[in-house]
């Protein structure tokens, strides 16, 4: 048997937990190491001794791929650190559109030079989802498309309310109003000395929430809402040649860190397969992301 892709988990929140437990019923992935906070590191080793934990994720050694289970904002830090030390990374970098592309471009300039390789949002939407986006145009390459999030718990935002002064707890859901329009509804709980008015004025003006009809309510206990469920409806309308009335559709239900954590696994053992530069999914051939011989899976799938 070939060697295993050793794989590093950086960040361990529940994208990270659910990434390794993803790399545990692999036959071609192995776990090289958790790099955690330095408070929880001791809690993360009892829980894992077998394995190498750290709070610096340059210190672990024999690291082929790193999964960047962070914050988007976090995402282009420790990318560039990794890639300049010579080892692959994969993240699920969750705002679309230019700044993922901008990312790409900067990050492809490092790992080029270091020669490995970075997948960039590598999540379920950017990721799985603007691969069927994808397909939706190929089949009918006019028409129009409407992504509809949730109803559910929102990862991004959730990360993106808790970053704002005064805010000790939040959880951000995201409610379909359909054609792709959606509704943000944030719970925070404040820290003390801190007003409800001022801090929703600081969340709706965030880029995470400043495109979208957004409220804001205070709440005595977000972990008593708490819940990670989400899902996705992908429509699209369009013409395949002349012929109009093409409509395609995918919905989806799903726990979000546990998804997320198994698309970036796949994404792992694909950014080893692939030459050194960085890409999104969709540049990615997508035998790269699934374990086994070609063959056998193109005899299976096709």
């Amino acid at each position: 048997m070939s060697r295993k892709i050793r794989v590093a988990v950086v960040g361990f929140g529940n994208v990270g937990r659910a990434a390794l437990e993803a790399i545990e019923i692999t036959n071609d992935l192995e776990v090289a190491g958790i790099v955690t906070r330095e408070y929880a590191r001791a809690t993360v080793q009892r829980q894992y001794p077998g394995l190498p934990v750290t709070s610096v994720a340059t210190q672990l050694t024999d690291v082929d791929v790193a999964i960047l289970a962070v914050p988007s904002r976090n995402v282009e830090e420790l990318a560039s650190e990794l890639l300049a030390s010579g080892i692959s990374t994969v993240d699920s970098f969750d705002i679309h559109g230019s700044e993922l592309w901008q990312l790409r471009q900067r990050l492809d300039i490092i790992a080029k030079g270091s020669g490995v390789a970075a997948i960039l949002g590598a999540g379920w939407d950017p990721g799985t989802d603007s691969m069927l986006r994808a397909i939706f145009v190929l089949q009918a390459p006019r028409g129009i498309s409407y992504t509809n999030f949730g109803p559910g718990v929102s990862m991004g935002h959730t990360v993106a309310a808790k970053k704002i002064p005064g805010v000790r707890n939040a959880l951000a859901l995201t409610f379909p109003k359909g054609h792709g329009e959606h509704r943000r509804l944030v719970y925070v709980e404040l820290d003390t000395g801190y007003a409800i008015d001022t801090v929703a004025a600081a969340i709706l003006r965030d880029p995470y929430f400043c495109h979208d009809e957004t409220e804001v309510r205070l709440t005595d206990s977000v972990a008593a809402l708490s819940d990670t469920g989400h899902g996705v409806l992908l429509e699209r309308r369009g013409t395949a040649g002349r012929t109009a009335n093409q409509y395609f559709r995918y919905e989806s239900h799903i726990t979000n860190p546990a998804v997320t954590g198994q698309i970036l696994v796949g994404a792992a053992r694909a950014a080893h397969r692939l030459a050194p530069g960085a890409y999104t999914m969709l540049e990615v051939p997508l035998m790269h992301f699934l374990p086994g011989d070609i063959q056998k899976v193109v005899e299976q799938l096709v």
